[in-house]
């Protein structure tokens, strides 16, 4: 059940166990010294070379985007509980892989970063070097031969989707009546195993999610400023990408606040969701990555939303597909979240909702854990 217990860890987390649990083995030669501020990739972790000068805590998110890129684990590259090794080719071979995609956006892009490592890989391990042939007829450009200025003449603007979503939902008033959610419900993943799981929330923005597993609990939260994650024996706080989408995940009156947070949006025709035409509203911000809602055509409820967390080699996307909405106290809720990111799917399904009832303020705080001594 211990492995059971890794591979929730993982599709909850998004990302690579190996490299929490091994990731021991790869701290810098300091660990019993008292941290004096954010550090860098190379004061944080061993035998750093491609990536130094970047956050030690955007290490972990830009090897889970490789991961994602090229289809692998992280054995792939990296010798098991011994990351710092280079024992293995395909690590070497990552290095210079990492510094070529660098120079080609500094030299022809301006330094902005446009060529990744999915740019060519696909996830797979070797790129495709030759074009190929698909059994569909090509697409014009615009699509359907459709102008695509003649298209958007024809869309909503994103402000008044955006407040038909909010009426959809209950409107402003109703949802501002809830101070705390409680919901308790099944989550699905691995072929169909079961783990009950809990949700509570608390108004504006805490948030903890607890999967019961045999071998302990395996827990998300977000404290208001600060999330974190644990297993038993282990914490993780979150990096700063990491947080900014917990943020979003806990906001109880995220429908009433998507004007604020973002600068502009825009507005186009959205994919078919479980048979629901859709609208994309897109939320942008200088210097941040964007957000993408996928909002029903017919109801105005939102049956999508993509995020991204930024990391120094590209964006690792987390997809969460909202459906089974119901009535709860005059607000709608989804009870059904299909969660999904490059490597690892799972649904939750919410049995029970209670709202407006008393939630524990500790509950949102990381358990104290005992610093491991420094070795001998």
């Amino acid at each position: 059940m211990n492995g059971n217990r890794q591979n929730i860890w993982v599709a909850v987390w998004g990302t690579s166990l190996c490299l929490l649990l091994a990731i021991a083995g790869a701290w810098a030669q300091s660990p019993s010294a008292a941290p004096t501020g954010p550090k860098l990739a190379e004061e944080e972790f061993k035998n750093i070379q491609a990536l130094k000068g970047i956050p030690a805590d955007q290490v972990i998110p830009s090897m889970q985007f490789i991961a994602a890129s090229l289809g692998v684990e992280c054995e792939f590259c990296h010798v098991a509980h011994a990351n710092e090794k280079d024992d293995k080719k395909p690590k070497v071979t990552a290095r210079k892989m990492i510094e070529m995609m660098m120079a080609i956006n500094k030299n022809n892009f301006e330094g902005h970063r446009e060529v990744t490592c999915y740019s060519c890989h696909r996830g797979s391990t070797d790129p495709v070097a030759t074009p190929i042939i698909t059994d569909e007829e090509p697409r014009a450009a615009g699509g359907e031969g459709k102008k695509p200025d003649a298209a958007k003449t024809s869309l909503p603007a994103a402000d008044q989707l955006l407040d038909k979503y909010l009426a959809a939902i209950g409107g402003a008033v109703a949802l501002q009546k809830i101070t705390s959610r409680v919901q308790k419900g099944t989550l699905t993943a691995f072929g169909g195993q079961h783990f009950s799981v809990d949700v509570y929330s608390k108004a504006p923005d805490k948030r903890v999610s607890i999967m019961h597993l045999q071998g302990g609990d395996s827990i998300t939260a977000f404290d208001g400023k600060q999330g974190w994650l644990g297993v038993p024996g282990r914490v993780h706080t979150m990096s700063t990408a990491e947080n900014d989408a917990a943020r979003i995940d806990a906001d109880l009156y995220l429908p009433a606040h998507l004007k604020t947070l973002y600068q502009k949006f825009s507005v186009d025709a959205g994919e078919k969701i479980d048979g629901h035409e859709t609208y994309m509203v897109v939320g942008r911000t200088e210097g941040q990555p964007p957000l993408r809602l996928y909002l029903d055509k017919e109801s105005s409820l939102l049956l999508r939303l993509v995020r991204y967390a930024e990391t120094p080699l590209g964006r690792n996307p987390t997809q969460i597909d909202y459906a089974d909405y119901r009535d709860a106290n005059g607000v709608k809720v989804p009870f059904r979240w299909n969660l999904a990111r490059p490597g690892n799917r799972f649904v939750i399904q919410i049995e029970q909702v209670q709202q407006n009832v008393p939630v524990d303020e500790a509950k949102f705080a990381p358990p104290s854990v005992a610093p491991k001594p420094p070795a001998p």
